[in-house]
């Protein structure tokens, strides 16, 4: 009983104490936007001019600034880069959320500097290992396969591999492709590519900023054990109309965006006119495919109905098809369909931030064999999904997270075997997970982010309770102010695979399925370590180290002779590597040089080899500058050693039961040579390298502009094996000496 009464009144004492701390301190809470446009600025930093105090603005260019003593008129500066810093001075009330809008005005100089990608200005206790933030407005200056492509430009961050220029697919830190998360606006799109995989189906003009997760990512992300691109679009134009148009040798795509009573809007639609630059990916091969995509964004915002609340409406579409002109080849088609509602909601006189949305994301994927010898196959994914997130800052900068999720997944997969059996396997279920993290940031140098995801209902009925929980932990400490530690560890769960055959050189069919109750989801562990040192506000250096292994990976069973044999087994993977970035800033130059050694490795039934994307060192060097006249140049030089594949020992003739009753000839021709493997992966490819260059320059008249953008890909046409054909023996390239140009037109 004393005990209860001792607790009791502690609980008084403290709630007392908090009340008379709260009416000698206010919090100011703003957001930062583009004076032009009304976009919000992400990443830009705030200070308290007399305290020395700042933070950054986050996603939505919202910022918070706790524990700021009340009863005096303090100097707000807000800088972002390419931007004009304002200042402005803003009075505390004690007890009160002081709201601040900053408009900052584009600076006079922004069009003839370099601005750095990925450079962001953090807060020296953030959290933020395996985290690269890119800047849209520089894709356009990275030298272009055809086009500005926000995949592509993933390959130039270390500890991303691709297995060619032919493909937009990208492998990080040793996980498979299906590994990786996606997000439009919190909305997983399942198949984000046009053309066989060449390209990414994201226009880069929707996009606001960007957010990559290399490894080890927090609480708030779930359902894939490797990486997370969150994309984030742009409002539209809350003060005009405009719009733009642009056309390159694959596509011509338009822009329109303006603003709607309390709101704006934004409309992007991309088709492609001709397939012949294609040919460069494809050996010359015709490519006869067509595709579309059409994105919108509808925002509202209205203080009279909900003061600091925001609704948007988002929408993504897309469709390719391979239509061959022979009736002996097969046609393919593809399509994505997605919808997203949010509401974002900043609570009156509270620390408290409010995000609830509803989406529902739908993927198609069909082969139809005309009179070819391939089958008929048919995949569709339909994922309904509602979240609800919530974050609370207290008065000592702290921050507590807490959220759900309720998926409601169906996947619908539609087989036919060369025997003509047709196989239709549909599977359907529930996730319910829950997140709650909180991040430890009252020490300036010192910063913790711990939390779990937990799962009470899964999707598949195999799972245990190894499956129940994932923890999750990041660490960062500035023992002064020039050099970063960093460390993270988490545990992943993913419980949707795809259907991959690793031999193939582009895969054209992968079809989601969720993972059969005969194996159990899929579970990795990130383990990562690294430092941040700069040496000048110009020069910087990072380095990262990391060890993932993950567990029950679904993989096709090669080994399938009964129809009783499992379509899949539970195969392993095993990565580890270092990584290591450079950057030099200084007006109109931007270096960046990046280093990554790396080992990955897959098992499957006590099979050890390596996966097709394992490239052993990989070195990137960017030069970005101005050279005058408004006219920008950048250069980046590639290299990535040999990736790993299958050799032939030699061949004998296989002879086929399907060609001995429709030859007209004789019953020699039923046989055809068949190649004899030694083991998988054992040879590696020569080395790959090559030298890309970009021009550009934007020409402002009184109500027009338009850009002019010119690259070469391979300068010195280096040959850059891609495969052998093991019928013929002939060689297959990469991309050869490829020019390439977009013209671009705003009003």
């Amino acid at each position: 009983m004393k005990l209860k009464i001792i607790f009791i009144n502690l609980v008084i004492i403290f709630l007392i104490a908090h009340s008379i701390n709260a009416q000698n301190i206010g919090t100011i809470r703003g957001i930062i936007t583009d004076s032009t446009n009304g976009e919000a600025l992400a990443y830009g930093n705030v200070l308290v001019k007399e305290l020395g105090k700042g933070a950054s603005t986050d996603t939505r260019g919202y910022f918070l600034l706790p524990s700021i003593p009340a009863g005096n008129t303090y100097t707000l500066v807000a800088t972002y880069v390419g931007y004009n810093a304002k200042e402005l001075k803003v009075s505390v009330t004690p007890g009160k959320i002081t709201h601040v809008d900053i408009l900052l005005s584009p600076s006079a100089l922004q069009l003839q500097t370099v601005e750095k990608i990925g450079y962001r200005i953090a807060e020296e206790n953030a959290t933020d290992i395996g985290l690269q933030r890119i800047s849209v407005k520089n894709l356009d200056m990275l030298p272009k396969g055809v086009e500005t492509d926000v995949f592509r430009s993933l390959q130039y961050i270390p500890g991303v591999r691709s297995t060619g220029d032919v493909s937009a697919r990208y492998y990080v830190r040793g996980g498979s492709s299906n590994q990786n998360l996606v997000l439009l606006e919190g909305v997983p799109i399942y198949n984000p590519f046009h053309a066989l995989g060449m390209f990414s189906a994201i226009d880069p003009e929707l996009i606001n900023n960007i957010e990559f997760h290399k490894g080890g990512f927090s609480a708030e992300y779930g359902g894939r054990i490797s990486s997370v691109l969150n994309l984030i679009t742009k409002d539209g134009n809350k003060n005009q109309f405009s719009g733009k148009a642009s056309f390159s040798q694959l596509t011509g795509k338009a822009l329109v965006e303006g603003p709607i009573p309390y709101g704006s809007f934004i409309l992007t639609g991309r088709k492609s006119y001709s397939s012949e630059v294609l040919k460069k990916f494809l050996n010359d091969q015709n490519a006869p495919v067509e595709f579309y995509d059409v994105s919108f964004k509808l925002n509202y915002s209205n203080p009279e109905f909900m003061p600091i609340s925001k609704f948007t409406v988002t929408g993504f579409l897309s469709n390719d098809k391979l239509d061959n002109d022979s009736p002996t080849q097969e046609d393919f088609e593809w399509s994505n369909n997605l919808f997203g509602f949010k509401w974002f909601q900043a609570v009156d006189d509270s620390p408290l931030f409010l995000d609830i949305g509803v989406s529902l994301s739908n993927f198609t994927g069909k082969v139809s064999p005309n009179e070819s010898q391939s089958k008929e196959k048919n995949n569709e994914l339909s994922d309904v999904s509602v979240d609800m997130n919530f974050t609370y800052v207290f008065d000592s900068k702290d921050e507590l997270g807490l959220g759900l999720k309720i998926k409601e997944i169906r996947t619908d997969l539609f087989l036919e075997n060369n025997f003509g059996a047709k196989s239709d396997i549909g599977s359907s279920g529930t996730i319910f997970s829950l997140f709650a993290k909180y991040k430890f940031l009252s020490t300036e140098n010192f910063g913790v982010d711990i939390g779990t995801r937990i799962n009470p209902i899964h999707l598949t009925k195999s799972a245990t309770g190894n499956h129940f929980l994932e923890p999750r932990l990041s660490v960062t400490y500035r023992p002064f102010p020039a050099l970063a530690i960093k460390a993270a560890v988490g545990k992943y769960i993913q419980e949707l695979t795809t259907l991959s055959d690793e031999t193939e050189i582009i895969s054209l069919f992968e079809p989601w399925i969720i993972t059969p109750d005969y194996l159990e989801p899929a579970v990795s562990n990130h383990y990562m370590a690294g430092l941040e040192f700069n040496f000048t506000e110009n020069i910087s250096f990072e380095t990262e180290a990391y060890y993932k292994i993950a567990h029950n990976i679904p993989t096709l069973n090669d080994k399938k002779f009964y129809s009783a044999d499992p379509d899949l087994v539970a195969g392993s993977q095993e990565s580890y590597g270092f990584e290591f970035l450079f950057r030099f800033y200084q007006e109109p130059v931007n270096f960046t040089a990046s280093y990554a050694l790396s080992y990955a490795y897959k098992k499957v039934e006590d099979w050890l080899y390596y996966p097709r994307y394992d490239s052993r060192n990989a070195l990137n060097l960017s030069l970005e500058c101005n050279i005058g006249s408004g006219w920008q140049a950048s250069v980046v030089w590639l290299y990535n050693s040999g990736l790993p594949f299958t050799q032939s020992i030699g061949y004998y003739d296989k002879f086929y039961f399907d060609e001995l009753y429709s030859s007209k000839d004789y019953i020699y021709e039923s046989y055809k040579p068949y190649a004899l493997l030694r083991d998988i992966n054992l040879g590696r490819m020569p080395d790959y390298h090559r030298l890309d260059i970009n021009l550009s320059k934007k020409f402002d008249l009184s109500f027009i502009s338009f850009s002019l953008d010119f690259s070469i890909i391979n300068v010195y046409d280096r040959k850059n094996i891609f495969y052998f054909k093991r019928d013929t023996g002939e060689r297959v390239n990469m991309l050869p000496f490829l020019p390439t140009a977009t013209v671009k037109v705003e009003i």
